[in-house]
């Protein structure tokens, strides 16, 4: 089971990764990233990427469910030559965090992507 350092590396691996962060979205800090990031900064990627995550959850529209709970699992902001995916990580601690991977579209794997940045949230270890 990863930690924060080893998931980030591991995200890297993936074919097309430009870059990858863990962000605190209840904060909007960067917890560890990786890559060259979209804005230059990853501060300012983290802070840009709250913002996104933070209109999801807030939005009725993307959390209805029939049961009224409806946890979101990813978000996926397409560009004009890359590919923004956010994953949510569930933790046993009060904490709201998702897993951030820039990916060029000329040569990543969206779907692979996707279930590639699933499956590291889902193992990652934070302590």
């Amino acid at each position: 089971m990863p930690g924060i350092d080893e998931c980030l590396s591991q995200a890297m691996a993936i074919a097309g990764a430009r870059a990858a962060g863990l962000i605190d979205w209840s904060s909007g800090l960067a917890l560890g990233s990786v890559g060259v990031s979209p804005t230059g900064d990853h501060d300012t990627t983290a802070a840009e990427a709250t913002d996104l995550v933070r209109a999801a959850v807030e939005g009725a529209t993307f959390t209805a469910a029939e049961d009224g709970k409806a946890p979101l699992q990813d978000i996926i902001l397409t560009a004009g030559r890359s590919y923004h995916l956010l994953c949510f990580i569930d933790t046993v601690f009060d904490s709201r965090l998702v897993l951030h991977l820039w990916l060029d579209r000329a040569e990543g794997n969206l779907a692979g992507a996707r279930y590639r940045l699933q499956s590291l949230a889902e193992e990652l270890v934070l302590g």
